[in-house]
């Protein structure tokens, strides 16, 4: 199945710091159908829905607002301005330490669920690896997902794999039911985990990550794996080995050679 191919904007977001539109505007020559922002840096939400609407890009999802818990009423409000029918929520380590945390978590997201869902907004949440580890035998968000049966998934399946212990396309067949977006990167699937630190609100650590097709990941089977009703996949290098803007046009030009994704071109 070919899906339309969105970019998430984090992974420019040293370019986007000194020209956010310029990024906007070369994501779109490269061919990207769609963006994902995580920030808007010298733009209001309202300025960056008309700078993307009139290059053409599309929103299936974004970053910002990112729902905590604290601000459900203000990821409503922006929610409204983009657009957008979904709002993302996240948690970091500490969160999924053990059972007692796993429940916290969960609680606070069926707070949050019931609110959004009022609004007539789906709550979705994306993954990092630590969801991903076992805690007696299980994993971690096998258990969270049994006590949050209303939220929805972003799986990104790299950090699934949870650096090689598990298979992408299996955790992403095994979420499937509950998945409506998809995140691809690429890299070493097997790497020393490398430390993690919070960088302006968000969860930073530099980890071996290359172009599309150019790492470990089996995209052709994760992307088998993700069901029919998602017709767009998200890009996201949090880092690269190489230069990034370079590596966002490599990963799009994989994806279309490949037959598994289309653009604006």
């Amino acid at each position: 199945m070919k899906r339309k191919i969105a970019v998430q904007l984090y992974s420019l977001r040293e370019q986007a710091a000194k020209d956010f539109i310029g990024v906007l505007k070369k994501v779109a020559d490269i061919g990207y159908k769609a963006v994902e922002p995580a920030g808007f840096h010298n733009l209001t939400p309202a300025e960056f829905k008309r700078v993307i609407d009139d290059l053409g890009l599309e929103m299936y999802s974004s970053h910002t607002p990112w729902c905590n818990g604290t601000n459900v009423s203000e990821s409503i409000d922006m929610a409204g301005v983009l657009g957008l029918k979904n709002v993302v929520c996240g948690f970091g380590p500490d969160d999924f330490k053990d059972l007692d945390a796993i429940r916290r978590t969960a609680d606070t997201v069926n707070a949050m669920q019931q609110k959004l869902e009022a609004a007539g907004l789906t709550l979705f949440q994306h993954n990092h690896n630590w969801e991903f580890e076992k805690l007696d035998g299980r994993l971690k968000y096998e258990i969270y997902a049994e006590l949050c049966p209303k939220v929805k998934f972003q799986i990104d399946a790299f950090w699934s794999a949870n650096f090689g212990a598990n298979d992408p396309a299996e955790m992403v067949r095994r979420f499937a039911d509950r998945m409506i977006l998809i995140h691809i990167k690429d890299g070493l699937l097997k790497q020393e985990e490398q430390e993690l630190r919070m960088v302006n609100g968000t969860y930073d650590r530099k980890v071996e990550l290359r172009p599309l097709g150019e790492g470990q990941m089996d995209i052709p089977a994760v992307l088998a794996a993700t069901p029919d009703w998602i017709d767009n996949l998200v890009v996201e290098l949090d880092y690269c080995s190489i230069d990034m803007t370079e590596a966002i046009e490599r990963s799009y030009r994989y994806l279309v050679d490949s037959g598994l994704g289309y653009g604006n071109k």
